[in-house]
């Protein structure tokens, strides 16, 4: 049996406590596609799908989310820019929903660096989260009612 290397999670998982939009949806600009000087780089291509990929900031509300995992960005697949929900909140985050939420691990070695030839620091296992969409919040959930 092999493991695919993106695979479906539940938004419980995920995000116990919630999830809330921290910024705008943008696209996600290809750097790998060669361009002349002067010239805009395209918008990033789902490579399994074909469709646009854009990102968006979101806050983990899970008070045991590490410091480097409290603010992630999830990549949403769609033609068009997706449009948040409404925020409904009466604060500057809008709680969502995500749909068709996958992962994908990968070894973050960033904070490794080389002093007198030897390798220091650590290198980590994170994640790149992945959705179809998401959806407002319309009452609070499981993972809402263990936040409060």
């Amino acid at each position: 049996m092999a493991m695919q290397r993106r695979f479906e999670v539940g938004m419980d998982a995920v995000f116990p406590a919630g999830a809330w939009l921290a910024g705008p949806v943008e696209p996600v600009t290809d750097f790998n596609v060669q361009v002349g000087q002067g010239q805009p780089r395209p918008q990033k291509v789902d490579e399994d799908t074909g469709l646009l990929l854009w990102q968006v900031p979101v806050m983990d509300a899970d008070p045991e989310a590490g410091k480097r995992d409290k603010l992630v960005n999830v990549k949403l697949l769609a033609p068009h820019q997706p449009v948040p929900p409404e925020n409904k909140s009466g604060t500057p985050f809008t709680p969502v929903r995500f749909e068709g939420l996958t992962a994908t691990p990968w070894i973050d070695d960033s904070t490794q660096r080389v002093e007198g030839g030897q390798l220091r620091g650590r290198a980590r296992i994170a994640w790149s989260f992945r959705a179809t969409g998401f959806t407002e919040v319309k009452a609070p959930g499981r993972s809402q009612q263990q936040a409060a």
